[in-house]
């Protein structure tokens, strides 16, 4: 495909705020295209495998900016715990890192902006949801509940499962799935549920 060509090509994805080199590669641009257009300013590249169209402009005020690159630069990489509780607003902590889960025996580390944390189930409450036109791989409401007593401290799990239960509408928790989860993940919620529904 000949450069120009291939900037065609790119267009629906110039248009967003960031674009991995997976997504190029799905509509036909190679990662050799892509670092050629970099090298000739053509495309501005973010991170390892994350770019963005030097035409962008943001005109919204994007809360969460690094975190979609933080998650975009970790290769099967999803936003969990506290970054989750964030985006969730089922909690008053405010991220220092950004919370990615990766598969155990995957090679990422943690930095000064991301904090890695291992899962053995990746898939469990997997979803994507939209950030002001990004979508993102993200653990639901309920698998993000179920980490929080796991993997956080109680006050912080406990907080986010009051706040959760407190939301109604399409954001009401599901006590089935949370129960489930909490199943397959062989931890025993029903004690706190209970303290907090009595």
């Amino acid at each position: 495909m000949r450069p120009k060509t291939c900037l065609q090509t790119l267009a629906p994805l110039l248009s967003k705020p960031y674009f991995t080199s997976g997504q190029a590669r799905a509509i036909g641009v190679s990662s050799a295209v892509l670092s050629h257009y970099v090298k000739t300013r053509q495309l501005k590249r973010i991170r390892r495998g994350v770019y963005q169209g030097l035409e962008y402009q943001n005109t919204s005020s994007f809360r969460w900016n690094d975190l979609i690159q933080a998650v975009y630069s970790i290769s099967g990489g999803v936003v969990c715990l506290i970054s989750a509780l964030a985006i969730y607003d089922l909690t008053e902590e405010i991220p220092r890192q950004h919370w990615i889960g990766i598969r155990h025996g995957t090679s990422a580390r943690s930095s000064r902006q991301i904090k890695i944390s291992r899962f053995r189930n990746l898939e469990l409450g997997k979803t994507d949801i939209e950030l002001e036109g990004v979508s993102i791989p993200i653990f639901d409401r309920e698998r993000t509940i179920v980490d929080a007593f796991r993997l956080l401290s109680r006050e912080i799990a406990i907080k986010a499962l009051k706040a959760a239960l407190a939301k109604g509408g399409k954001n009401r928790l599901d006590l089935v799935k949370l129960e489930a989860y909490a199943k397959r993940l062989r931890f025993n919620i029903a004690p706190y549920l209970l303290s907090v529904t009595t």
